[in-house]
């Protein structure tokens, strides 16, 4: 079971440095702060886990690759003793890398290349082609046409 929780935190350690660089880290630090914090652990994880990832956002394309092992590396052995001290079957080290590999999926996703076309007439307005469109606002101006000179 042991080798099987080292997979599982060497997994968890490499979802977690590569979503550092991407829109999902903030999600995906609170849940890896939650967990590396249920046991009371030090509240600075939070602080800490943000520091690891503006020190690899600065890295150089020479240093990062170092650092992201550094990190990873770091990061499973602090995942592997938490789950040994657990209950040792893994269960909630499972539970969050099922939730990184989730907040990764997006990620990967969106490097399709899309087409859009419109076709039809004349458009008087915005269009807005998408698969998934969460959050949108638009103003639109009121203002009368015909009254203009």
């Amino acid at each position: 079971m042991d080798s099987e929780l080292a997979v599982l935190a060497a997994s968890g350690a490499t979802t977690l440095v590569s979503l550092m660089v991407t829109d999902s880290w903030t999600h995906a630090r609170d849940l890896v702060g939650r967990y590396l914090t249920r046991t009371g652990a030090d509240p600075a994880t939070f602080d800490d886990l943000q520091d690891t990832r503006t020190r690899l956002l600065a890295a150089d394309s020479t240093e990062r690759e170092r650092t992201a092992r550094e990190v990873s590396r770091r990061y499973g052995d602090r995942l592997r003793r938490l789950a040994n001290a657990d209950d040792g079957s893994g269960e909630a080290l499972r539970a969050l890398l099922t939730s990184l590999l989730q907040l990764s999926a997006p990620a990967a996703d969106s490097r399709r290349t899309v087409d859009n076309r419109i076709s039809g007439g004349v458009q008087h307005g915005p269009v807005v082609q998408s698969g998934t469109v969460t959050g949108l606002t638009l103003h639109v101006d009121h203002v009368d046409r015909t009254d203009r000179q």
